[in-house]
């Protein structure tokens, strides 16, 4: 397939900058692939659209203040993400992003505050590996690192708002943004309604924004990320699946771990680890039966998920529906459910 089957023209008004004042007052576009009907609503009405029985699978990665500024030996500023703990020990090791890039190599020292640093090389995913002295406070240098769409820095707020109110494990360098829209009292009416909801992790990191450079998407790879399932929860997942109940996915990171996990099959699932597994139309789903998400870049692989699950037909109307009654797009948009 063709980057340009997945394109489409989006206003730059529709993205949204600052999330709403409270959470769960977005709108949401309710998306029936067997019917192939668009309905409008408030995302509070989002639990009438789950049965009894469903289970509703969120990320609970918490986004870590991993944007950090500094200088390079000669005096120059350098920005850092920091992508990735590695484990080690005398000091701290960290895989990350560096701008600008340009003349980094093994061995250029970096400065941040507090803490001094060597870049000892480069991966294969094209991050280089950083190693400081002693830990970085991230909590008191770090900034959130918000997506490169939200033209704006990162306030005090952005730490509570870009955050799940059910975030727990730490790691993400973005925030599993179907998740936002929660809040514990929505939660709590949706377990009234019969509905079992679990957690798994995983870390979402820079590949939920990189760009697709291939024109063909096959070509495109996606950058690993970390993810984990409890034993409890995936059992919870075989029984729904064998008793035909919903697996309902908050979010796409939701959605590619628990598709990751099966990838051998339900009896040789694999729970923790790393995954490149990239979803575009043509995949078939093994577990994931219905999906909460936002609205996403044009061209990007996040589209090309929710093509995979809908058909690219269908996404592309809703999409042009959604501009056409200017829904609000991206981290702190609107909401979709695809049912």
């Amino acid at each position: 397939m063709e980057l340009t089957d997945f394109l489409f023209d989006l206003p730059e008004h529709l993205i949204a900058q600052r999330p709403l004042p409270e959470r769960d007052s977005s709108r949401l576009m309710a998306v029936s692939r067997e019917a192939g009907t668009i309905e409008h609503g408030s995302f509070r009405d989002f639990p009438g659209y789950l049965r009894p029985g469903d289970l509703l699978v969120l990320n609970d990665t918490r986004v870590i203040p991993t944007r950090v500024f500094g200088k390079r030996a000669g005096g120059g500023k350098l920005e850092l993400l920091l992508v990735e703990r590695i484990a080690s020990t005398g000091g701290e090791e960290w895989r990350c992003m560096a701008r600008p890039g340009k003349g980094l190599k093994a061995g250029s020292a970096v400065f941040l505050e507090g803490t001094q640093g060597e870049i000892t090389g480069k991966d294969e995913e094209g991050l280089f590996t950083v190693r400081f002295k002693s830990p970085v406070d991230l909590e008191r240098i770090g900034k959130i690192p918000l997506p490169p769409y939200i033209r704006r820095e990162a306030d005090e707020s952005d730490r509570t708002r870009y955050q799940t109110v059910f975030a727990g494990e730490d790691g993400a360098i973005a925030a599993p943004t179907a998740g936002l829209h929660f809040t514990p009292g929505l939660l709590d009416e949706i377990r009234s309604k019969g509905v079992l909801v679990r957690t798994l992790t995983l870390h979402t990191g820079p590949g939920t924004f990189l760009p697709v450079r291939s024109e063909r998407i096959e070509e495109h790879r996606m950058m690993r990320e970390r993810y984990s399932i409890g034993r409890d929860v995936f059992e919870e997942v075989v029984s729904a699946k064998k008793e035909g109940r919903r697996v309902v996915a908050v979010g796409t990171t939701a959605t590619r771990a628990l598709e990751s996990s099966v990838m051998n099959g339900l009896d040789r699932a694999v729970l923790s680890g790393s995954t490149g597994l990239f979803i575009y139309p043509g995949y078939e789903f093994k577990v994931v039966d219905a999906l909460l998400t936002n609205f996403h870049l044009p061209g990007s692989t996040l589209i090309m998920l929710v093509s995979a699950l809908a058909g690219r037909g269908l996404i592309l109307r809703s999409y042009a529906e959604a501009v056409r009654m200017e829904y609000r797009f991206f981290s702190y948009g609107d909401a979709m459910f695809i049912s």
